[in-house]
């Protein structure tokens, strides 16, 4: 089982994509700009998107992966949208609306779309893909209904908390399972704490007060930190996190959680 990083970064710039997570090869977490760096024949592979939250970093993808790939996926089911309710309405009211960009869980037609929205709530355990894994929904703490995610591996879960900022919710419900790999956000350095807070975001300052609830031997790795911030936000975390190992994401980065 294979996690490739297609984008990890808070917004765009030179080298810099959006959050998309591909699972194995046809299961997507998040479909931010990381996505355009697939082949066409590996966008047509997809065949589930699990939604962390609305916001247009984490979405922009399912459109145009959509046009892209439906004349090659006709006689298939449709591409599954996983997302909670809200995420969905979102989704269906101010994308898929024929204005903003045409309503692909209606086309090619109405009975046979390249796209269907899923509802899923938290707690909920998927079971998706080729490979049927298992995917566990997480609560996340963001400006918008928000959620993450757990994949469970045969070493330990694989687990992305989504955008979130202060989330008591997220550790109670990790308590008691072995975690092999945490995937969270950092979006701002310190001088931009008051805007973290504002924004639903993490800054060094409350992630560190939030690993204090980690434990155990796991990989820790940081995503979504904004372009150009990158070296403030290691400094300050170099002050708030002294000997805690760390690893930034990088898009092209692949994750092995085993078979």
């Amino acid at each position: 089982m294979t996690i490739r990083v297609l984008g990890c970064s808070g917004s765009i710039a030179k080298d810099c994509r959006t959050t998309a997570f591909l699972l194995d090869d046809d299961i997507l977490i998040d479909a931010g700009t990381g996505v355009g760096d697939l082949e066409l024949t590996e966008l047509a592979c997809i065949d589930h998107i699990l939604v962390s939250h609305s916001h247009l970093d984490h979405v922009l993808g399912i459109p145009l992966l959509a046009d892209s790939v439906m004349r090659r996926r006709t006689g298939r089911p449709p591409i599954q949208v996983h997302a909670l309710p809200e995420t969905l309405a979102v989704l269906k009211n101010h994308l898929f609306n024929d204005q903003l960009w045409p309503d692909f869980t209606r086309i090619p037609s109405k009975d046979k779309p390249v796209l269907e929205l899923v509802p899923l709530q938290i707690g909920q355990v998927l079971t998706l893909g080729r490979q049927q894994r298992a995917i566990e929904v997480l609560p996340a703490a963001h400006s918008v209904p928000a959620v993450g995610y757990a994949v469970r591996g045969p070493g330990g879960d694989w687990v992305y908390t989504g955008d979130t900022g202060p989330n008591p919710a997220l550790w109670q419900a990790l308590q008691g399972r072995r975690v092999s790999h945490l995937v969270i956000e950092i979006a701002f350095p310190e001088s931009e704490h008051l805007l973290a807070k504002d924004a639903g975001h993490h800054c060094p300052s409350s992630l560190a007060a939030e690993l204090k609830q980690v434990s155990g031997d796991l990989t820790l790795m940081l995503t979504h930190v904004k372009p150009g911030e990158m070296e403030a936000v290691k400094a300050d975390l170099a002050d708030r996190l002294p000997g805690t190992p760390f690893q930034m994401l990088v898009s092209g980065q692949c994750i092995s959680l085993g078979n």
